[in-house]
């Protein structure tokens, strides 16, 4: 099974997911996802395998989502994606995606439910 690695290196939580991955030898690509952002599908994607709706994958206490008038916004599942992805900043981290279930790292330790 392949793994993605949505991260964040400055990040404390990502950086303590991507050591427990690292400790298990497991094999995935990491995705600066800050440099290279993830795309409105990606998102509705990891939307599903995340069981989650858009608000609860996006970090709400960014600076940027008060900034950008999202606070008092209801959008689509497809406008929270694109919002994501031309900000994404605003995407909760670290991600562990294995292509049919994913996971948020808050605690690193939930990504391991995927291992």
């Amino acid at each position: 099974m392949s793994y993605t690695y949505y991260h964040n290196p400055r990040c404390s939580k990502s950086r303590q997911g991507l050591a427990l991955l690292e400790e298990r030898e497991l094999d995935f690509e990491v995705v600066l996802y800050l440099q290279n952002p993830p795309t409105v599908e990606t998102l509705l994607g990891l939307f599903s395998r995340l069981e989650k709706e858009p608000l609860e994958v996006i970090r709400t206490k960014e600076s940027c989502f008060k900034e950008l008038g999202l606070d008092h916004k209801m959008l689509s599942d497809e406008e929270w994606a694109g919002e994501i992805a031309k900000n994404p900043v605003l995407l909760e981290r670290p991600i562990l995606d294995n292509g049919q279930k994913a996971a948020i790292g808050r605690p690193p330790e939930d990504l391991l439910a995927l291992l």
